[in-house]
């Protein structure tokens, strides 16, 4: 792959998905580290890109949904969200607390089904790290649950915690499992609304060994927004029993473990 040919394919990702992992340019581009480095390095300084830590990301993409202001994320607010399709949110929170082992390190990316699991947790004495407010005063009387943040700007309307200006505010850590939501869930792969969300749950992703998805089945009914990863990077999708058969082998077709959550 010559040069030209490896800034088309960066930029059109970047146009896809707004934020784009070295690691996955890495998989996905036939050229060494080094090389795809200097491809990032001559993009950024040509400006047409936005040079980042873990990747690079679509210029003036954090911008996009609110201007300057960067306590506003785009999407539904988690205060509307958390009780849409509650009775099946519950039941997938229950499923996905059991797939966590006692003792163990695991990361919950926040969201209104991800804060599901939380009181399916006490007594495993688990190690947490996630970025929601939420989730994390969920876990606080727990005896044996032990949380941890990152740093970064709290956004009020999802009471998450981010980092905005692509520096790495993550503790150094580690886990078997990532459970995550999704704004929507399609053969692209999954979305968030927003595009700074994607950088943030990229992050995750590669301090995960294994990725679960926790999404009832009105999240594949509207398949757009930014791509945080494609579904074959999907471990497991924990989902309900009104998943459409065309969702449902779509999933299986690309290698993903389905479990159905009962309601």
């Amino acid at each position: 792959m010559h040069a030209s040919e490896r800034e088309d394919f960066i930029l059109r990702l970047l146009e896809e998905r707004g934020f784009v992992s070295f690691q996955e340019l890495g998989r996905r581009i036939d050229g060494s580290p080094a090389t795809i480095r200097r491809d990032l390095e001559r993009l950024a300084q040509e400006g047409r890109l936005e040079r980042v830590r873990g990747g690079a990301r679509r210029l003036n993409a954090s911008n996009e949904t609110g201007g300057t202001d960067l306590q506003r994320l785009a999407g539904v607010p988690f205060q509307e969200n958390i009780n849409l399709h509650l009775r099946e949110k519950k039941a997938i929170g229950k499923a996905a607390a059991k797939l966590c082992q006692s003792g163990e390190g695991v990361m919950i990316d926040g969201g209104s089904t991800t804060l599901q699991m939380c009181s399916h947790l006490a007594g495993l004495n688990l190690q947490v790290l996630t970025n929601s407010l939420h989730i994390v005063s969920a876990l606080l009387g727990q005896r044996g649950t032990r949380i941890l943040v990152p740093a970064g700007a709290v956004f009020p309307e999802q009471n998450i915690i981010l980092s905005v200006f692509g520096e790495d505010g993550m503790p150094r850590f580690h886990a078997p499992k990532l459970f995550m939501g999704a704004a929507s869930i399609g053969p692209q792969g999954l979305m968030q609304a927003d595009v700074v969300l994607v950088a943030a749950e990229r992050r995750l992703i590669e301090r995960a060994d294994e990725i679960v998805v926790l999404v009832d089945a009105s999240k594949f009914e509207g398949s757009s927004g930014n791509v945080v990863c494609a579904i074959d990077e999907i471990d497991t999708i924990i989902t309900d029993a009104r998943i459409k058969p065309r969702d449902l082998e779509m999933l299986q077709k690309a290698g993903v473990n389905v479990i159905i959550a009962d309601a």
